[in-house]
């Protein structure tokens, strides 16, 4: 397991108690709700999506939620790129497909 550098996780960590990592407008859903929304097929499975980015290469993933945002299923995914920078990704929960 890499070590992360520490301005990294400051930086994380300053991202996360700001709230600047959320999603605009987006609720998020709990552990249960987005259990419910993969077993109803409303979501495609986390692994399946930190796969999909493990093969594109665009980094490794060091958080992720499910959350609503409009009107549709949304993986906000927070990759951390070789370069020790961290960005959130937007995946389509329904389909995995990967946005920006």
């Amino acid at each position: 397991m890499r070590v992360l550098p520490k301005l990294t996780i400051a930086a994380l960590a300053a991202l996360w108690l700001t709230g600047a990592a959320g999603t605009a407008g987006a609720q998020c859903l709990g552990p249960g709700e987005t259990r419910d929304a993969v077993a109803s097929g409303q979501a495609v499975p986390l692994a399946e999506v930190t796969g999909a980015i493990r093969a594109r290469g665009l980094g490794e993933v060091i958080g992720a939620k499910l959350c609503r945002a409009g009107g549709r299923l949304v993986y906000e995914v927070t990759v951390l790129a070789g370069n020790g920078n961290a960005r959130r990704i937007s995946v389509d929960a329904a389909s995995g497909a990967i946005g920006n």
